[in-house]
This record gives C-alpha cells, structure tokens and sequence, in this order.
C-alpha cells in the first residue's frame, strides 16, 4: 500500500543521491528506478525556475508587494538545485553551477526593471548578461557531461527557453495576454524536453551511478507526463486565485490558461473513450474544484463567511469524489483512501497559499507555493507508479525511436503524442469503468 505521508518529503536529493531500485526495469516495469528520480527531480526544479522566473519578472514590473518574496523564491530554486549537482560533480562543479547560474536569475530581475523604469540601455545590458549566459552555461553543460549532451544542442535548448520567458514577459507587458499565456505554457512544456535530454545525458555518462537504468522507459515518460500536467495545474491555480482576487486585467486568459490544461485530460479521455467519458471527467473536475476555487476567491472578497465555508466543503466533495475516481480506476493500486488524503492535501496547499497571499504574508505564501508544487510530483510518482502496477504489459517495453541527446523540436512533438496516448489510454481505461460502476450505483 501506498504511504502518501512519505510522499510530502521533498525528494530532491534523495533521487540523485540516493538510488532506489536496481535495473530491473527490464523484467518489470517501474517508475522508481534511479534514472527516473534524476529525470523527475530535474522536471521538478526547471520547470519551477521557469514558473518563478516569468512570475516574478511580472510581479516586479507590476510593482506587486510580493514582488521580493518571488524573486527570493526563484533564487531559492536555484540555491536547491546546488546540492543535486554537487552529488553529481562534486563541490567545485556545484559551485561553478551556482555562480552562472544565480547571476542568470539576477539578469532577468534587472531586465525587468530595466523595462519599468524605460531604461533601454539597462534593457540592453541585462539582455546581453542573458545572452553571455546561455554560451557560458551551454559550455559548462557539455563539458560537464563530456559532450553527453552537446553544447550546441544545449545552447539551442537554452536559448529557446531565455526567448519563452522573455516573451511571456514582453506580452504581458504589451496587454497582450493571450499571447503571453500561450507562451507561458510552452515555456513551461519546453523544461520537460530539456530535464529529459539533461537527465539523459547525466545518465548515459554515469550509468553505473545510476545502476544501469535508463530516463526514457515508457514508465519514466508516463511519470513525467503526470508531473507537468499536475504541477501546470497547481501554478496556474494559485495564479488564477491571486489574479481574481485582484481583478487583475488577465485573469481571463489565467483562466483561459488553466482551461487548455484541464483539456488536455477531457480532450484525451474524448478522443479515446468518446464524447461522454471527456465531459464525465471535466464535470468532476471543474464544478467542486476549479469553480469552487473561484467561489471560494469571491466569497474572500466579499467578506462572506457562509459562502466561503460552503466553497470549502464543495473543495472537500471533490477530494473524496475524485480520490474515489483514482482509487476505482487503478483498481485500488492507488488506494482509495490514500488518493482521497492526498487529493485533500493538494486542496489545503492552494489554500494555505492563497490564504497566506491574502494576509500579505508573502514569504510564507511562496514557501507554501514551494511546497504544493513540489507535492505535484509526488502526485504524479504515486499515480503513475500505480498505473504501471495495474498494467505491467502496457510499460513493459521503451519509447522506440528516442533521441538519447539534443533537444529538438520534432522530439518534442513526436513525443508528446505518444505520452498523452500512453498517461490517458492507461488512466481514463480505468477511468471509464469507474463511470459506469457510478453511474450503477446511483441508479
């Protein structure tokens, strides 16, 4: 049975540095394997920068009063990413890691100001420090991994990434918001690509370290597709909150945003099961959770207790509705109960965030921020690991065709297709049998 009071431990570290199961993932098909850890902590931290970049990019140019606490949270994703590399390269390489990296996080702040203030020259010496990074960096990358993962091939993945966050930035500067959230959610898709050609390179060079197991198992694809859509769901939930609350001029396209989320799981369960079993899903996970969120929001600003306590209890349905969904798709691999307890936690994460937003206890609404985010990927390791038990068969056998090194955009599309086939087909299978065990009971 799974434990869901381990999975609130941060793993960072421990997934690098401590391997779990041997490479057995031959013989039966696992999302734990020390490969898989490396790969999912990466996609954790990356995607995170990213998210923590644009955001407090954004909130600097807005003046926001929180606009200190983001920027120290960025710099505190970075300053966490400094233990994993010294257990891969050693103190010096961490160090060396640490001081390009920082100063990177440090050009963005400046870039933005730059543009508060109309400085064009501050514009343009902030945009040349982005620029210096991402020869530096793509340098250190390919020469930490022995030419594992090239440098060309990581200057082109880094400058794409440095383009996403300055456009998201540009747009949003603009008003031009629907633009800057589809660039944000590229951006945020484009982490994944890089930890995955990242952690594949690590692992290549230093397969004993890894004991022979590899980051693109179709186990570890399913793991870190779980991960981005469920830690895009929380950012963009709490971001959506926080936008509401302020009748923010782009609150619509947040919800817009966190909308196309939502649909990548209706439109995979549509195009799979039909019609019936996407709407089925979205129902389930709009009314009491998205729309009691916003409920919840309003009744906050109108100061209305009654309805804020109702908008909670509807948040509390859901975490036993849809925990019973995940408990009857995977057939109890992950246990009802255990998925109920961690449904809720998630719930309490936004809510201690936003709560905390609303009090103006900004350092404690990004430490809560943190914290949720990092949860996702807990959710994502428990869920996924309990799909592969429920289909071994499903998992057995690799992606076939994988890049080993690169980060191009054709591996990126040709690979998302066939990890939305493999998360969804497994998932909502189940899925759909639970609707109809439902929809039984009820009658």
């Amino acid at each position: 049975m799974l434990n869901f009071k381990k999975l609130i431990v941060p793993v960072l570290s421990l997934s690098l540095l401590v391997p779990g199961m041997a490479g057995a993932e031959e013989q039966k098909p696992t999302v734990d394997t020390p490969a898989a850890g490396l790969r999912a902590s990466l996609d954790h931290l990356l995607s995170e920068h990213f998210v923590l970049a644009v955001t407090s990019m954004t909130k600097s140019f807005d003046g926001d009063e929180d606009a200190e606490a983001a920027m120290k949270a960025l710099n505190q994703n970075a300053a966490d990413m400094k233990p994993a590399i010294a257990g891969i390269y050693g103190d010096d390489g961490a160090a060396k890691f640490d001081e390009i990296f920082s100063a990177h996080n440090s050009a963005t702040d400046e870039f933005a100001k730059a543009v508060k203030d109309g400085d064009t020259e501050g514009e343009k010496a902030a945009q040349q420090k982005v620029e210096d990074f991402i020869s530096t960096f793509s340098g250190f990358l390919g020469q930490a991994t022995e030419g594992k993962l090239p440098e060309a091939a990581a200057n082109e993945a880094l400058a794409v990434h440095e383009k996403q966050v300055m456009e998201t930035f540009k747009f949003y500067v603009d008003g031009d918001y629907e633009k800057a959230y589809m660039t944000f959610r590229e951006g945020y898709k484009h982490m994944y690509v890089v930890s995955k050609a990242l952690s594949n390179a690590i692992v290549t060079q230093m397969p004993d370290k890894f004991e022979n197991t590899k980051v693109d198992t179709s186990a570890a694809d399913l793991r870190s597709t779980l991960n981005s859509l469920t830690a895009e769901h929380f950012a963009l939930a709490v971001m959506g909150m926080q936008k509401e609350y302020n009748a923010a001029d782009d609150f619509d396209f947040v919800s817009w945003a966190e909308n196309e989320n939502t649909a990548d799981f209706s439109a995979a369960v549509g195009s799979i099961y039909g019609e019936d079993a996407g709407n089925q899903f979205e129902k389930i996970w709009q009314t009491d959770h998205i729309a009691a969120q916003s409920d919840l929001v309003s009744a906050v600003k109108k100061e209305d207790q009654s309805a804020k306590e109702n908008a909670e209890k509807r948040l509390g349905r859901f975490s036993n509705e849809f925990g019973s969904f995940l408990g009857a798709a995977t057939e109890e691999n992950l246990p009802t109960k255990d998925a109920q307890g961690v449904v809720q936690i998630h719930e309490n994460q936004v809510l201690k965030t936003f709560d905390n937003y609303v009090k103006k206890d900004y350092s404690e609404s990004l430490a809560s921020f943190r914290e949720g985010y990092a949860f996702t990927f807990e959710i994502g390791k428990g869920l996924s690991n309990a799909i592969v038990t429920q289909m071994p068969d499903k998992f057995a056998s690799g992606m076939p065709d994988m890049p080993k090194t690169g980060m191009g955009g054709a591996s990126k599309s040709s690979n998302s297709g066939i990890l939305l086939w493999i998360s969804f087909s497994s998932l909502f299978a189940a899925a759909a049998v639970y609707g109809i065990r439902r929809k039984a009971a009820m009658k």
